[in-house]
């Protein structure tokens, strides 16, 4: 096994957590009766869509972000960090879910975690430039 099927599989749960938050919105509607295209209605269906739009906002961030990690860092790196950015974005959404105000705590978890992504990556690729 190749040393980037790790931030390949992050990558992959990444997707797959987008995808179940589509899922849950596309259950929230048909529970709570908010037909499409309409993003209001019922305070259970809005946090599920928000949870959502949350979600995919941070992942145009979070995958560039690791897979330059990956590359002029390393992929443990990458696979380490992005880890616990998925570990994070999880327990956002459960949270927010449950009760919105409790979500702090993961949004911060996956927030760090795609800032070391962030400083990593631009070490490394300043590093691989200025080594020339």
């Amino acid at each position: 096994m190749n040393d980037l099927h790790w931030p390949a599989l992050v990558t992959l749960a990444a997707l797959a957590l987008c995808f179940a938050t589509a899922a849950i919105v596309g259950k929230a509607r048909v529970r709570y009766r908010v037909a499409a295209p309409a993003t209001t209605g019922h305070e259970m269906f809005e946090r599920a869509f928000r949870v959502q739009m949350n979600t995919l906002e941070n992942a145009v961030v979070f995958i560039p972000a690791l897979w330059l990690c990956a590359l002029f860092v390393g992929p443990l790196t990458a696979t380490t960090l992005g880890g616990l950015w998925l570990v994070g974005r999880i327990w956002y959404a459960v949270a927010y879910l449950h009760e919105p105000k409790s979500r702090g705590s993961g949004f911060v978890l996956a927030y760090v975690a795609w800032g070391g992504l962030m400083i990593a990556a631009s070490w490394g690729v300043l590093r691989g430039m200025i080594a020339g």
